[in-house]
């Protein structure tokens, strides 16, 4: 497949619901293995809320960095980046097409340019936001950092514990917001690689966002979030801040709030979700943009070319 010396690296990626999985499917079953840039899908037990893959599926098309971590743990971008890395190794000396698909912005970030520049961690101002993480939660946590950091809390999800206390951690150890912090902008050069970018209209996106939410409830995702919570699992463990699992949190501290509510409010949270996917990639270079489904033939042509030059 590469006679060359780097090996030749397919990043797909797009907004949830929008339809890789079946373009996955299509276009590399037999022939390639998937990287799953998914923050959620890492984690055991919540396969509903998560869109995991089918056993069918991965039976055709295997999948890497799925169901490898508890839902208590946290899963850093740098350790995505080293893992894909050593996967990229292995699929590739077997002559089959590594293939990172997702939707996770910051792993494709600090895939193709490193990490930033930031400060060093800074252990005593951690455990102060940890444990002001445990006393008071997470929304007083993001409330600040949209008040000190704007253009951060802007692109960090308010369920992302992880970005929230390391964009704060940031601002307490250096005085500066993490988004002064120049971007590294040159993309690597050890990989040949081939940037592709799914996106629909922005009304079929969000219905087909909707429809799959009642799919989600409709499989159970209300048992699941039951049997996690049975388990012991909480709010503010990493796994249960994702959307499809908080909201629920939320129905326990609100009475007042219905199944339907929650259902609606996964359903919200996913389009503003989507919205804020596309503003990322968007910044992105050099991404071949395409419709998963009206140009599917010239997305299948674009491979061909960039697997056999």
């Amino acid at each position: 497949m590469n006679t060359k010396t780097n090996p030749k690296v397919i990043l797909l990626f797009g907004p949830t619901g929008v339809g890789k999985t079946d373009l996955v499917d299509s276009l590399f079953s037999g022939r390639g293995e998937i990287i799953s840039a998914d923050s959620m899908q890492v984690y055991k037990y919540m396969d509903i809320g998560t869109a995991k893959p089918s056993r069918e599926l991965l039976g055709r098309l295997p999948h890497h960095l799925i169901d490898i971590i508890d839902p208590k743990e946290q899963f850093h971008t740098g350790e995505f980046t080293r893992r894909s890395e050593t996967l990229i190794s292995d699929i590739s000396s077997r002559d089959l097409v590594p293939v990172i698909s997702g939707g996770t912005g910051f792993y494709y970030k600090n895939f193709l340019f490193g990490m930033p520049g930031t400060p060093i961690a800074d252990l005593k101002i951690r455990e102060e936001l940890v444990e002001q993480l445990r006393c008071e939660g997470l929304g007083p946590l993001y409330d600040e950092l949209s008040l000190i950091d704007p253009p951060t809390a802007d692109r960090v999800a308010p369920a992302d514990s992880y970005r929230i206390l390391r964009a704060l951690e940031v601002y307490r150890t250096s005085g500066k917001p993490l988004s002064s912090y120049p971007p590294r902008v040159k993309i690597r050069e050890d990989l040949e690689l081939l940037i592709i970018g799914l996106d629909r209209e922005r009304r079929e996106l969000y219905e087909r966002i909707d429809l799959r939410v009642e799919i989600m409830w409709e499989r159970g995702l209300v048992s699941e979030f039951r049997a996690l919570h049975d388990k012991g699992y909480r709010t503010d463990d990493p796994g249960m801040q994702g959307i499809g699992y908080g909201e629920f949190f939320r129905m326990l501290r609100e009475p007042c709030l219905s199944l339907d509510g929650v259902k609606k409010l996964i359903q919200q949270n996913s389009r503003r979700y989507a919205k804020r996917q596309l503003t990322f990639f968007r910044k992105i270079p050099g991404v071949k943009w395409f419709h998963p489904e009206k140009d599917q033939d010239e997305i299948s042509r674009t491979v061909e070319a960039f697997l056999s030059a």
